[in-house]
């Protein structure tokens, strides 16, 4: 399927047209640093996503733990750990190439999400991983994120998705098994 170009949006002009200007709550809810609330909702999310980009381009990845595994150190830094994967390494990589990231934060029955935007580096240093040493997992590396944005979200998304609606979570009959999609990828 192709969009015709008199369809395609090209400047930011014509992206305004089609939408109202946000409200002033909305904008000035945007602050560069974690307030209370927002360090709280850090410490209550077991799962988030981190976006990055280099040269090859956007990755977002998945990154969880037990409720508050990301750490706030102060108003200003996060620690995120990141542990042995597929090792893959797309996200970190990004983050030399370019150390802008943003984060998602998610937490479990809340609506809203909280976003935190900021300057990434990968470190080894033993005394920032052993900030996560109760997971009883080694810590490869902590990615340390200083944050220049941080804001709430607003729940919609979440709302229409249903996400937390255990009635509308995948069909286990329907989903694809990760066996199936393996030896889909083995086959090719």
């Amino acid at each position: 399927m192709h969009t015709k170009p008199e369809y395609i949006v090209t400047t930011k002009e014509q992206l305004r047209e089609r939408y109202s200007a946000p409200h002033p709550i909305v904008v000035n809810k945007q602050i560069d640093f974690l307030a209370p609330y927002g360090q709280t909702l850090i410490s209550l999310s077991p799962f988030c996503v981190l976006a990055t980009v280099g040269t090859k381009g956007v990755d977002v990845s998945p990154k969880g733990g037990g409720p508050g595994f990301v750490k706030t150190v102060g108003e200003k830094t996060l620690l995120i750990p990141d542990y042995a994967g597929n090792n893959r390494l797309d996200g970190l990589q990004n983050i030399i190439e370019n150390p802008q990231v943003g984060l998602t934060f998610f937490i479990p029955g809340y609506n809203e999400v909280f976003r935190v935007n900021g300057k990434a580096t990968i470190s080894t240093d033993p005394s920032l991983c052993e900030f996560f040493t109760d997971t009883g997992k080694r810590v490869k590396c902590t990615i340390v994120v200083d944050i220049e944005e941080a804001f709430i979200h607003c729940g919609q998304a979440i709302s229409l998705a249903k996400l937390w609606d255990s009635e509308s979570q995948a069909n286990a009959d329907n989903t694809p098994t990760l066996d199936e999609i393996i030896a889909f990828h083995q086959e090719r």
